[in-house]
């Protein structure tokens, strides 16, 4: 080339968004596949918030940049969030009916690869990673931004903030290594039965970049049961008469609800007052009129992390919107964790995406996570 001058060509970026995705996680209704499980999730009052997911990424491209080319869906699925951001972009699939589903994700993104996209950006979940991998053919390497209620995949960024920070290195040109990470999904059956049964499906290639990307979900750890006793042993202990407790998803909280020999929801919201379960996997508008009929009343929230991504807030536990995590008050919440599910970590920050980036600021800094009977280790979340 003349002068040694280099150009970049243009990434060409497709982008497919379900538009249903997480729709089920404030309602407490654990997934949102099916158009059954949609149709309860609305008629509880859900509202759809995978564009909001999406925009938190997409808002970090320039509007002039011609270092990038945009090719999506029409509509919900990509072409209206673009629009409204003013990113110049192509639709290049048109579902022509109102209500979408995973077809639509599949027949777009084997159309985007005949346009011979560079990476596909997708917001979604579990549900959506499957479809994903379903469709692609070809080698291109995809970057998730996490909007599900399910999420164990590990093709899924920690927050949509992180998945825009990842999407503009790529576009600046900085080299990026690739790997070929899990796509994982969840029985959603036995799920609202609060039993995990996580299935391997496949691999999508995904850049190899941990500080943005998140690893699969830890499993069992030998000790982890003596580690769970101590804790539940330390929270009981300290419980009192006239306070509410409102009790977070998780084997680490299952732990205190066995202790105190009540009912649990594994994998939902259940709230205790004076030894007494008063209501079990409650909703986001349940759980906020709770807290305004007992609002004279100290509260607690026990909150857990989930092992090898260090989610607090945002993963399964979505009934917690950030209203209600105001509500309650930071200093209100106690996280709890093994010594393993800290170890597992490697040194990374625990992450809070619950939706807010104001909120996630609010709760942002280090924190006194209980590890053991009279025990506590100050940590970093962000």
């Amino acid at each position: 080339m003349p002068d040694g001058d280099f150009a970049l060509k243009p990434l060409k970026i497709g982008l497919v968004i379900n538009p249903w995705a997480g729709i089920g996680g404030s309602v407490a209704l654990k997934g949102s596949d099916g158009e059954a499980i949609r149709q309860k999730a609305l008629s509880r009052g859900a509202r759809p918030n995978a564009q909001l997911r999406a925009e938190k990424a997409l808002s970090q491209l320039s509007k002039d940049s011609h270092s990038f080319e945009l090719y999506t869906v029409e509509g919900e699925m990509g072409g209206d969030l673009l629009h409204s951001l003013g990113l110049k972009h192509q639709n290049i699939y048109h579902p022509g009916h109102e209500v979408t589903s995973a077809n639509d994700t599949i027949e777009a993104i084997k159309i985007l690869q005949r346009r011979q996209i560079d990476i596909l950006i997708f917001a979604g979940g579990d549900g959506t990673a499957r479809d994903v991998y379903d469709a692609l053919y070809l080698p291109i390497p995809v970057i998730g931004i996490p909007a599900g209620t399910k999420i164990h995949s590990a093709v899924y960024c920690i927050t949509p903030h992180a998945a825009g920070e990842l999407l503009r290195k790529l576009i600046e040109g900085e080299v990026v290594d690739l790997v070929k990470a899990a796509v994982m999904d969840i029985n959603e059956d036995l799920f609202r039965q609060g039993k995990i049964q996580a299935k391997y499906y496949g691999e999508l290639l995904t850049p190899n970049e941990p500080d943005y990307i998140q690893a699969v979900k830890s499993g069992s750890i030998d000790n982890e049961q003596g580690q769970l006793l101590d804790i539940a042993a330390d929270v009981v202990e300290h419980m009192e008469a006239d306070h509410l407790y409102i009790m977070g998803s998780g084997s680490t909280v299952a732990a205190i609800m066995d202790e105190l020999a009540l009912d649990n929801t594994l994998l939902g919201i259940d709230v205790i007052l004076n030894n007494r379960l008063i209501a079990a996997d409650v909703t986001s508008s349940q759980l906020m009129a709770l807290l305004k009929t007992y609002e004279d009343l100290p509260r607690t929230l026990y909150v857990t992390v989930i092992g090898g991504q260090g989610h607090v807030f945002g993963r399964g536990n979505q009934q917690l919107t950030p209203e209600i995590l105001k509500q309650i008050g930071k200093y209100n919440i106690q996280i709890i964790a093994s010594k393993n599910k800290i170890s597992s970590l490697e040194g990374r920050p625990l992450i809070t995406d619950c939706g807010n980036e104001d909120v996630d600021q609010w709760l942002s800094g280090r924190w006194g996570v209980l590890v053991g009977y009279h025990e506590t280790l100050l940590y970093p979340l962000h």
